[in-house]
């Protein structure tokens, strides 16, 4: 049952031609017996209005607005020519209601206005003599109104159409919406990702690196302190494999992982034991927190750490071998202040501008983001004197 309806909605046309041969034969049918006070009897023209009116509703979906005006010149070809009303004007009901379904608006308007004068222009044409005067204003009126009812329906399946299309439309503009906030927010983990994994591998094998340096410089001169430093490159190897697992464990979905798996994000009670792993790595840090320790937001307990972080790691790259640094966090009312100078030779200048150049600076890059979701403010480049220094001003809520 279901493929015939779908055959037949795939096939509009030839189901109104079967129906528009359902009605030839009905008017063959009634006109046989035709009387004389309806009109003529003669074929010649009751034949052509016929077939005319079946036309209109074989191809009324096709055409609506030409079938439509195809109908009132039939009707008004009945009226000069004195063709009675026949079964076959039941056309003229099915195509007021069909150009008010599909039709245009002009053809919409033009329907209802031909529906409402057919019945009283019928009636002044072919007047009932034994009804008198008022039988036939109740008959117009009566007739009026089948007309007026499928224009109404027809105006009705149009609105709740186009409703439909409407809610289709909205559907598939929601689902496209949908779609760009998924892309834009797998961008942003990708982002928040990267900054992360930069964050963590440069640091951890910067310290990595001077400890091998330093390990290498005294191994046969002082043991003790080569073992020293290899016993801070381990340690600093477990941080950066257990900062990894962490990170590769956001990346993981569908998989249950056990409590403490992975480490908690680094906060801002954490920069000191990031001070003590510089200075055992060679790097002098001056240390001091300024003001009211106080709770911060997660997010902005990590970007402190960052920032910190990131500073540390470029004193140590691009510092020099007799480079110093200085952490300054200020507890403000309002806010957290970060300041970290080094009294080095610098980063170099394209390092700081725009972002970097060649795919360097990405650090930087990092920082800007990072204050930037958090609604702060940062201020990185050389100092007059020499040196580096990097400001960072990050809104204080507290945390809930």
């Amino acid at each position: 049952m279901q493929r015939l309806y779908d055959f037949l909605r795939r096939h509009p046309t030839g189901v109104d031609t079967f129906w528009a041969v359902v009605l030839l034969g009905i008017a063959v049918v009634a006109e046989s017996p035709r009387q004389e006070a309806n009109g003529t009897d003669s074929p010649i023209l009751i034949i052509p209005v016929v077939l005319l009116l079946c036309l209109v509703i074989a191809l009324r979906r096709r055409m609506p607005e030409r079938m439509l005006l195809l109908a009132l010149g039939v009707g008004l070809a009945q009226l000069v020519l004195d063709v009675g009303t026949m079964a076959a004007d039941f056309a003229m009901l099915v195509i007021t209601y069909t150009v008010a379904a599909e039709g245009a608006r002009w053809a919409s308007r033009l329907a209802l206005g031909a529906g409402l004068c057919a019945a009283s222009a019928a009636q002044l044409r072919w007047p009932n003599d034994y009804t008198g005067a008022a039988g036939n204003v109740a008959t117009a009126v009566f007739l009026t109104v089948p007309f007026v009812l499928a224009w109404v329906l027809g105006d009705s399946i149009r609105t709740r159409r186009a409703y439909f299309a409407q809610l289709e439309e909205r559907a598939a503009r929601l689902e496209k919406e949908r779609e760009a906030q998924a892309k834009v927010a797998v961008a942003a983990e990708r982002a928040r990702i990267a900054r992360e994994l930069h964050d963590v591998v440069a640091h951890n094998v910067s310290v990595m690196v001077v400890q091998a340096d330093g390990a290498a410089y005294v191994l046969d001169a002082a043991p003790d302190q080569a073992k020293k430093a290899l016993e801070t490159i381990s340690s600093t190897g477990r941080q950066a494999l257990a900062e990894m697992r962490r990170l590769l464990g956001v990346l993981r979905t569908g998989e249950h992982q056990e409590a403490g798996e992975y480490v908690p994000q680094p906060d801002v009670e954490q920069i000191e034991d990031l001070v003590e792993q510089c200075r055992g790595a060679g790097l002098p840090v001056d240390f001091k927190v300024e003001g009211t320790p106080r709770p911060l937001p997660s997010g902005v307990e990590l970007t402190a750490y960052r920032i910190v972080q990131e500073a540390l790691t470029n004193t140590r790259k691009h510092g020099g071998p007799d480079a110093g640094a200085s952490v300054r966090l200020v507890y403000f009312d309002d806010g957290l202040g970060l300041l970290v100078e080094d009294d080095g030779k610098g980063a170099p200048h394209e390092l700081y501008e725009d972002g970097g150049l060649d795919g360097r600076g990405h650090g930087l890059i990092g920082m800007r983001e990072r204050v930037g979701m958090v609604g702060g403010t940062l201020d990185a480049g050389p100092r007059p004197g020499g040196g580096f220094r990097i400001s960072a001003l990050l809104p204080l809520k507290p945390a809930h």
